[in-house]
C-alpha cells in the first residue's frame, strides 16, 4: 500500500524539508506526498482525485488567510473520516483544545521528530476508516 499524505503549510521551505526527510520511502514508492500552501490551495486539491487516494492530512495551524484550524473544520465536515494531524509551532491549550474539539487525529509540535511523525504516519493511515 503506498501511504498518499497531503502536508499543508505555508512556509516555502517545508516541502523540501518533507522531501528530504521522506527521500527513501518516495523513491521505493511507499509514500506519496502532495503539498499545498494554504487552507484554501488543499480544500481546492480535495475537490479534485488526488492520486493515490488520500490517506491522511498533516497541517499547520498558523497560515494567512484559512488557518489550519479552519481547515480541519471543513475536512472534517466534508470528508469526516479523514485523519487530519495537526503540526504547529505553538503547542498551547488554546490550539490543543481547539484542534481536539474539531477532531484532529494528532497535534504535533514543531521541530518536528520525524522518527516519531513516520511512527504516527503508519498508525494513522493502518487504522480501518470507514470511507465508502
Amino acid at each position: 500500500m503506498t501511504v498518499s499524505v497531503l502536508v499543508v503549510d505555508d512556509e516555502t521551505d517545508v516541502a523540501e524539508l518533507f522531501r528530504r526527510r521522506f527521500r527513501r520511502e518516495l523513491k521505493d514508492g511507499s509514500y506519496v506526498l502532495h503539498f499545498a500552501a494554504s487552507g484554501e490551495e488543499a480544500l481546492a486539491m480535495l475537490d479534485t482525485d488526488v492520486q493515490p487516494e488520500l490517506l491522511l492530512i498533516l497541517s499547520d495551524i498558523n497560515m494567512p488567510g484559512m488557518t489550519g484550524l479552519e481547515l480541519l473544520k471543513r475536512v472534517k465536515e466534508m470528508m469526516p473520516d479523514m485523519p487530519v494531524a495537526m503540526v504547529t509551532a505553538y503547542g498551547d491549550d488554546e490550539n490543543r483544545s481547539a484542534a481536539n474539539a474539531y477532531g484532529a487525529a494528532e497535534f504535533i509540535t514543531k521541530p518536528i521528530d520525524f522518527g516519531e511523525l513516520k511512527q504516527k504516519v503508519a498508525e494513522l493511515t493502518a487504522a480501518p476508516r470507514g470511507r465508502t
